[in-house]
């Protein structure tokens, strides 16, 4: 794991997919204590005064944005289960989002495909962004792939990261994201924090 310096002018914390369902029930989450690392994360982001950011995947009633072709999603427009349009209501109750913190409610796996993050990141003047959520294989993989493309420094913060196949988790983060961020671990974000 790297040592981790921030400049908290140009840094921003982005809590991606953390979804109320997954985050309480999946073992690799509940095992590891993601949920309160994540809550002491996100207070040591508000108290040091960085941009806090949240992702969540969101439709409209009837799934207008899901294409027949798309693999991931068009089994969720095709089981009739009702769509959630507000991206606060899925995010986990011990993380929700306060008034002014950016929520990014979005259509695909990336967090920055399609939505305003990456505007609202680079209108503050954030060129580092750390990065936590579920899925490791999802939201987080993809997203951590178009931000390296998009030039800005990631922080992976791993035991704040979960999937509901432990060993892909430990793959990615140990030898895929390395290549493109440094991982590291929510106590040492804190630490960088407070400094």
């Amino acid at each position: 794991m790297a040592d981790v310096v921030l400049d908290k002018a140009s840094t921003a914390l982005l809590i991606a997919d953390f979804y109320a369902e997954m985050m309480s029930t999946i073992p690799h989450a509940v095992d590891r204590g993601v949920v309160e690392k994540t809550r002491q994360l996100q207070q040591a982001a508000r108290d040091s005064g960085i941009m806090v950011c949240y992702s969540a995947t969101v439709f409209r009633p009837g799934y207008p944005e899901i294409s027949d072709r798309n693999k991931t999603f068009s089994q969720r427009k095709a089981s009739g289960q009702p769509a959630v349009s507000d991206p606060v209501q899925i995010i986990h109750e011990a993380v929700r989002p306060v008034e002014g913190e950016v929520v990014a409610g979005k259509h695909r796996v990336n967090a920055m495909f399609g939505t305003d993050l990456e505007m609202s990141l680079r209108a503050n003047n954030n060129d580092t962004l750390v990065m936590l959520g579920y899925a490791t294989s999802g939201v987080v993989l993809s997203t951590t792939r178009y931000a390296a493309d998009a030039d800005f420094r990631l922080i992976i913060v791993e035991d704040c990261c979960s999937d509901q196949d432990p060993e892909v988790h430990d793959f990615l983060t140990q030898r895929i994201f390395p290549r493109q961020a440094d991982v590291v671990l929510a106590a040492d974000v804190i630490q960088a924090l407070s400094a």
